[in-house]
Parts: structure tokens; sequence; C-alpha cells
């Protein structure tokens, strides 16, 4: 790590961006967080007291473009990592806001970064740009495979890989957008794929959780999720690029196999459904591995368990609320 770096960071309050922070400031770098939302459980969740107080937060609204601009000015940011966005649920209820925080927030970012002369942005696509499995030759996709979004999410996620590309065209402004699947470990616990974190939790608290879909897809440990976006952040490059994530291709009963060779007693008490998500099952990485070299990567069974012992030790502590999936 450099000593003059300073990251700004958009969406921290949510899963991956609180493991982002997390890292960051374990590294000893300065942090600058933006988010309008003020619930900061999930960092809590992930990080000690005495490192949340090492963070500076910018209560602030993504689609307003001279805020985040004046935010990145004044944390005199030499990094950025754009995680802000409205998840597929929300972007089905709301529409219109959903285009104004996933599309019109994320050119903000850029216009902010043009401002202050930052050459490079680092944001999150999702593997939601691709289409239904069934209009794919491929189980495993390909880097050429061709998106074909089918949820606004998707399509909003697609507009900011194009307006990266206009970007860099345009201003010399260089990306790199990342495309994860399925995120789980502790702090995921939004969205239908969250349930197999919520079904980790379930396991350690004893009770019974059904996973509602089957199948296979791949699964990513957010620890892993979050160093390889502080590593591209690091990475300079040129042009606007995208990258699949890989993580652990593997059948929903596998979750539920690792979750029961962690938790013995949870045998019976955690089940998957039969029917697969609407994606393909995961995509090829090695285009991603070309550009930074050695790529994060947890094994199923080890993140299961990693995930595992993070809520016994906060459910001790009494950070998370039992039964509920979410930080007190």
């Amino acid at each position: 790590m450099a000593p003059q770096e300073r990251f700004f960071v958009t969406g921290a309050l949510g899963c991956i961006g609180a493991w982002v922070v997390r890292h960051l400031v374990r590294e000893g770098a300065e942090v600058t967080v933006f988010d309008r939302g003020r619930d900061r459980r999930r960092l809590a969740l992930v990080m000690e007291p005495e490192e949340l107080a090492r963070v500076r937060f910018v209560h602030g609204d993504i689609t307003a473009t001279e805020a985040v601009c004046r935010a990145l000015e004044e944390a005199q940011a030499t990094h950025v990592i754009h995680l802000a966005a409205l998840q597929v649920p929300f972007c089905k209820a709301r529409p219109p806001l959903g285009a104004a925080v996933n599309v019109v927030g994320t050119v903000n970012v850029f216009e902010a970064a043009k401002a202050l002369g930052l050459g490079q942005v680092v944001y999150a696509s999702s593997f939601a740009v691709y289409g239904r499995r069934s209009e794919y030759a491929h189980r495993i996709l390909p880097p050429d495979a061709e998106p074909r979004p089918f949820t606004h999410y998707g399509v909003y996620k697609l507009a900011n890989e194009g307006n990266a590309r206009v970007y860099w065209q345009d201003d010399g402004i260089a990306s790199i957008g990342l495309r994860p699947y399925t995120v789980y470990g502790p702090g995921r616990d939004q969205g239908m794929t969250s349930a197999p974190t919520q079904a980790m939790l379930a396991a350690v608290e004893g009770r019974p959780f059904h996973i509602p879909f089957g199948g296979v897809c791949a699964l990513q440990y957010v620890d892993d999720v979050a160093r390889i976006f502080v590593q591209a952040a690091r990475t300079p490059v040129q042009g606007a690029l995208v990258f699949n994530l890989r993580g652990s291709i593997v059948h929903m009963q596998e979750v539920v196999s690792a979750i029961e060779a962690v938790e013995p007693q949870a045998q019976g008490l955690i089940t998957c459904g039969t029917a697969p998500l609407p994606f393909p099952d995961g995509a090829e990485d090695g285009a991603l591995r070309s550009l930074l070299g050695e790529v994060p990567h947890t094994p199923l069974q080890e993140g299961v368990a990693r995930t595992m012992e993070h809520f016994r030790h906060a459910l001790a502590r009494g950070i998370l609320s039992p039964s509920s999936g979410t930080p007190d």
C-alpha cells in the first residue's frame, strides 16, 4: 500500500462495501465512505469499534451530482470504489428510482472523477447483465458471452458499462467493472441470493431454513470479492474493462453439505429447492486473472466454515440478533 492512498467508497453500508472498508482500514489506508444511509450495522458486524472510528463518513445522495463531486474533492481521493446501488427487487418495484441510483449515480461518480482529475474508477457491475440460461450454449460463460439482461437492474448495470466506455473514449477515464454473481458471507442479508448465507446463520442457531432455489451457480465469498475490488483499484489500466468473477461453481446441495459438515446438528434442518436460478451456472475469469495475477479464492467449505464461525462470534458478543440475519 502506498502511504498517500486515500479511498472514496460509495455504498459502503452494504455487504461488499463493508468488507472493502474493513480491508482498507486494516491496511492503514485513509477511507471516506459516501452513503445516503446511516445504518452502520454491517460495518459493525465485520469491524472492531476502533477500526470504525478511523473511517470518515459523509452522508450524501449518490443521485446529486454536486454532492458527489464535493465529497470526492474534500476527501482528496486517490482511488474510487463505487458500489452504491439498489438491488433487483427494489429496481423492479421502483424503476425510476432504480435508474436514478444505479445509472445516474454511476455517471455522477465518473463526473466527480473527471472534475478532480482522477484517471480511474472501479465499480460494481453484475452477472445480471446476462440473460437466461436457456439463451446460452455454455453452462460456464466465456468472456465474450453476449449480455442479455432481463431485469431493470441488469439493464442499469449494462448501461453503466456502456457509460464507462464513453468516459474512456471522451475523457480518458479508465475503469474496471466487476460482475459478482452470488456473494455469500457475513453481512449478506438482502435479496433472494442471500439465502445460502441465511442458511448458514440458521444452522448456527439450530433452526430450520429452506434455500428457495437449487441447481448449480457460482458462489463468491465476500472476503474474496472485497479483496478483488481493492486489488483492481490499485491496478492501473487503459480502457474501460469489465470482468466476470468465478468463485466456486457448485450445486446448492453441496452448500447444504458444507453447512452440515461445519455443524453436524444441522443435519435435516437446512434444505434447498430444485429449480435453479434463471442465469447460467457461472463464468470464466481468465481475463481477470491475466490482469490481476493471483486472484483471491476461498474454497466453498472454508468460506462456509469462516462465515459460520463469524456468526457464532457475533451472536456470542450480541452484535447479531438471533433469528434475524441482520446485525443489532
